[in-house]
């Protein structure tokens, strides 16, 4: 990248160029971001303060609401922004940092889902060894492992956005800086960095279907060898949340990337609002709502916390 390249300005088009629809849309955009924020902070919190939570899958689970947090976090707030805003100019350098982050918190969600595909694939077909194999250090190692390929990912995607000359149109016809969208305004041939960047989310996002697969294939052998009707309908119902929470990712991601440049078309703006907005806003509900032993554990402390402000209106009181 040469130095002149840091004193473009792109400007963000957005996602509609309708005045009399900017404030109905903010509106629309700030509740699922606000409940996104709220949802997934609630899930840490109820997981760090609830034992019977503390196992590998829930541990994944406080991983992925963060990443979701991240991940909304990089794109929500300056949509938002945008929409209220008659200035809708973006450095380079702030561009090429929201795609970086983007692209970093998107590759850790793949990966956090295949390992929790796998996390239920040791649960359901090894169960006499899931303490050991999926023990709190190979978590943490995997969950590291996860981060550090995302960085590097998040580089060489950034790299292959960014790394070219920008002479022409500055207009992203976009509400975020995406690969299709800055790849069209590069003057130089883009061709090599399309195949790369082809090639490494085949590598990520491929990559994690292969292991999701596997692992649920295994899951289904299992299952249907169980001899109890109860324990089968338990097995698939753990998975069922892991199963939407995927579908609803990678089958808006697939659309997005796995399509020619030239296929790209105003839809394209709907399936990201589907996998930056939507999705992060639904995840929590998606394992809570499904998933008894959150509720339990949902019902525990607020049962608690209401104990507590009997006991402190009492001693109030007292005193």
């Amino acid at each position: 990248m040469g130095g002149n390249q840091t004193q473009i300005k792109f400007i963000l088009l957005g996602i509609t160029d309708s005045p009399h629809a900017q404030t109905p849309l903010f509106v629309f955009f700030l509740l699922p971001y606000i409940v996104t924020l709220v949802g997934n902070v609630g899930i840490i919190t109820l997981v760090r303060v609830s034992p019977s939570l503390h196992t590998p899958m829930y541990f994944f689970l406080t991983q992925f609401a963060f990443t979701d947090i991240c991940y909304s976090t990089v794109i929500s707030p300056r949509m938002l922004a945008d929409l209220l805003s008659e200035d809708k100019t973006i450095s380079f350098t702030a561009c090429m940092m929201q795609f970086f982050t983007f692209a970093f918190f998107a590759a850790i969600e793949c990966h956090l889902l295949a390992m929790m595909a796998y996390d239920r694939h040791v649960a359901i077909c090894q169960p006499l060894l899931y303490v050991t194999i999926i023990s709190s250090r190979v978590c943490w190692q995997l969950v590291a492992s996860s981060y550090l390929f995302a960085f590097l990912s998040a580089i060489v995607y950034t790299w292959c956005v960014f790394g070219g000359s920008f002479c022409g149109p500055n207009r992203i016809d976009h509400f975020f800086c995406d690969v299709v969208p800055v790849l069209k305004l590069m003057c130089s041939d883009t061709h090599s960095s399309e195949m790369v960047i082809f090639a490494l989310f085949t590598i990520n996002d491929v990559g994690t279907i292969v292991v999701i697969l596997l692992s649920y294939i295994s899951i289904i052998r299992t299952v249907l060898r169980m001899c109890s009707a109860q324990s089968r309908a338990r097995a698939f119902h753990t998975c069922s949340s892991h199963l939407m929470a995927v579908s609803l990712f990678f089958g808006t991601a697939f659309f997005m990337y796995l399509q020619p440049p030239s296929s790209h078309r105003n839809l394209d703006k709907v399936a990201s609002i589907i996998y930056t907005v939507v999705a992060p806003m639904l995840n929590p509900f998606i394992y809570s709502l499904r998933n008894k032993e959150v509720k339990g554990a949902l019902v525990k402390c607020g049962r608690r916390l209401l104990h507590h402000r009997q006991l402190r209106r009492v001693l109030t009181s007292r005193t």
